[in-house]
């Protein structure tokens, strides 16, 4: 039981499919209590019912793009568990018509809107949740290879994760002495929630399958687990790190177009 007596937050589950639910679930089987958000009143449903299958979860409204409510939300944590041992942040956005077409016509708008929801969230998060960790921790955030490397459609957020991946740098640097890790893994394409607003998404799963060295996709569950050896004490040395799930993609030299 890694995780015995210890608390995290988890920001980003949206259903089932939600890769924040597979590490939510890799953390609580090895006996972590865990607190949870929703982002609105139309995900309230879905976080609430996967909440109440686990012992001593709770959840909590908290949009990350509004400061107010990530205040508010670290308040609701800190008078139901005290303090937080861990931070999964793992909420992405830019708008659908951004995700098609060429990226110089990226709008100013739904450039700003992808790197505040995707990037500078994590400051936010983390920043309210420093009153909570005084006694050190783990935050784990989620990034893509479209940070380093041309994906077909995914256009700014490809720009958002870059900017994440610095963020994730930044951050352990500022927090290493206060024995706070901050890391991110990068998985393979995933069909969630979030993953349906990227245009071909399909192709783009498929085409991992075909060309990854391990010849699969990537299952939440492998996230989940990696998660969970960077917010145990398995992963005490380990901080300002971008950490590959994707079956080892991320190793070939020449990517083969998915048009």
């Amino acid at each position: 039981m890694l995780l015995n007596g210890k608390t995290g937050l988890i920001v980003g589950v949206a259903n089932k499919h939600s890769i924040a639910w597979a590490i939510a679930q890799s953390a609580a089987g090895q006996g972590a209590r865990l607190m949870f958000n929703y982002q609105n009143e139309r995900l309230k449903e879905n976080v609430e019912e996967l909440v109440a299958t686990m012992p001593g979860a709770k959840a909590f409204p908290c949009d990350v793009g509004d400061d107010a409510q990530i205040s508010t939300l670290m308040q609701q944590v800190q008078q139901e568990v005290g303090s937080l041992d861990f931070l999964v942040h793992s909420v992405a956005f830019a708008p659908r018509e951004e995700l098609t077409g060429r990226f110089v016509n990226t709008t100013r708008q739904g450039f700003a809107t992808a790197l505040d929801v995707s990037a500078y969230s994590l400051v936010a998060v983390t920043r309210a949740a420093l009153p909570l960790m005084s006694n050190g921790g783990s935050i784990v955030t989620l990034t893509y290879l479209g940070a380093e490397r041309v994906v077909q459609h995914y256009n700014v957020m490809g720009v958002a994760k870059a900017a994440l991946e610095s963020t994730v740098r930044y951050l352990a640097h500022d927090l290493g002495p206060k024995n706070i890790r901050v890391n991110a893994i990068s998985a393979g394409p995933i069909k969630t929630l979030a993953a349906r607003g990227v245009s071909g998404i399909s192709k783009m799963v498929d085409h991992h399958k075909e060309f990854a060295p391990l010849r699969r996709a990537t299952e939440q569950g492998e996230v989940g687990d990696t998660a969970l050896f960077l917010i145990s004490p398995l992963g005490r040395g380990i901080t300002g790190e971008v950490i590959y799930v994707d079956g080892g993609y991320h190793i070939l030299g020449s990517l083969v177009s998915m048009e």
